[in-house]
């Protein structure tokens, strides 16, 4: 079985910036509804999902969200991390995949996303395990530092039943789910 990896983020403007100082730019509690919903939800009750993230994103999270409850959590970094049992420390894409494929994470694991930040996600979208790539567009220009990456051409966008259609708007904010799959 190839293990598939989902990219979810939220970006702004016509940059695709996704953070300021470690932090979103913005508060849309609909659009954070959404993604611990698809970072959650399993067909499977006795399963679980990876979530994939990098170091800096890991830090980013409040001490007390972390570890993002009722998922595995993975931090990729090449520094030695002392991350107790709260998350799986890896250094490469690579690396995960062979720990997830091990029989007793293996069993547990139905989805696995990809959650930031920027090198995570473009070595994500290079890996050839990529399949989709789930993209909130906010369509507000915030001050940011850190940015998606550009999608690649081999991705189209597509339509999935799980994702809210149209435009959303929330606190004067519009934004809409769009989602990308490798051809």
């Amino acid at each position: 079985m190839q293990l598939k990896l989902n990219l979810i983020a939220a970006a702004c403007g016509d940059n695709l910036g996704i953070g300021m100082n470690g932090r979103l730019p913005w508060k849309l509690k609909s659009e954070m509804a959404y993604f611990t919903e698809m970072t959650t939800k399993t067909k499977e009750s006795n399963k679980k999902n990876v979530v994939i993230m990098g170091r800096v994103t890991w830090e980013c999270i409040p001490k007390k969200f972390r570890p993002l409850q009722n998922r595995v959590n993975v931090v990729l970094s090449r520094q030695k991390l002392d991350l107790r049992n709260e998350a799986i420390a890896c250094e490469s894409l690579s690396q995960v995949l062979d720990t997830i494929a091990q029989p007793n994470l293996i069993e547990i694991v139905e989805n696995i996303w990809v959650i930031g930040g920027n090198a995570v996600y473009k070595s994500a979208m290079e890996h050839p395990n990529c399949s989709r790539i789930y993209l909130t567009y906010i369509q507000k220009n915030f001050e940011c530092d850190t940015f998606f990456p550009p999608i690649p051409n081999n991705f189209i966008e597509i339509d999935d039943p799980n994702v809210p259609k149209g435009v959303q708007e929330e606190n004067g904010v519009q934004f809409n789910y769009k989602v990308y799959e490798r051809i």
